[in-house]
């Protein structure tokens, strides 16, 4: 692979890997409490299976990251590649799809559910989960540029351009 399409390549991987690892600790880190009527209420990531889900899917994206940031650059592993790319990206949606969605319902509420916003009683755990969200969908969108990145190395490959 020519240095002109190897530098793109490991920047894009290493600002995926920053978000992702990102994503995990800000959203591990994300906890806050506060006391209703005497009551002491204890708002972590770990109380919703979503985030849980979440920040596990960054971790895993983080070590297949970091080790596809070691593979040697004239690897014949570029096919398998963009499909784990593909594959990290799908997990990436998912996990962010599910925890904004209970973020929503964090935020705002269900009035047809009866359930009561909490990010007014606890809000640097929605600051920190906000943030979270933010950087999974970084590491997604850059997840999906390598994805496009790739494809288009490989059109122009098959097309008889240098590979």
């Amino acid at each position: 692979m020519a240095m002109a399409k190897i530098i793109p390549t490991f920047l894009l991987r290493l600002i995926a890997l920053g978000a992702t690892v990102s994503a995990t600790v800000v959203m591990v880190t994300s906890h806050d409490s506060t006391t209703v009527l005497n009551l002491k209420f204890v708002a972590k990531y770990t109380n919703s299976p979503t985030f849980k889900y979440f920040a596990l899917a960054n971790a895993v994206a983080s070590g297949y990251g970091l080790t596809t940031i070691f593979l040697p650059c004239k690897t014949s592993l570029w096919r398998l590649l963009l499909v784990l790319d593909l594959v990290i990206l799908c997990l990436l949606n998912s996990s962010i799809s599910a925890a904004l969605a209970i973020g929503y319902v964090g935020k705002k509420g269900n009035t047809h559910a009866g359930w009561l916003p909490i990010c007014g009683e606890v809000p640097n755990f929605c600051d920190h989960v906000n943030w979270a969200l933010i950087s999974g969908f970084v590491a997604a969108v850059v997840y999906f540029l390598l994805v496009l990145y790739s494809l288009h190395n490989i059109v122009n490959l098959l097309a008889g351009g240098k590979g």
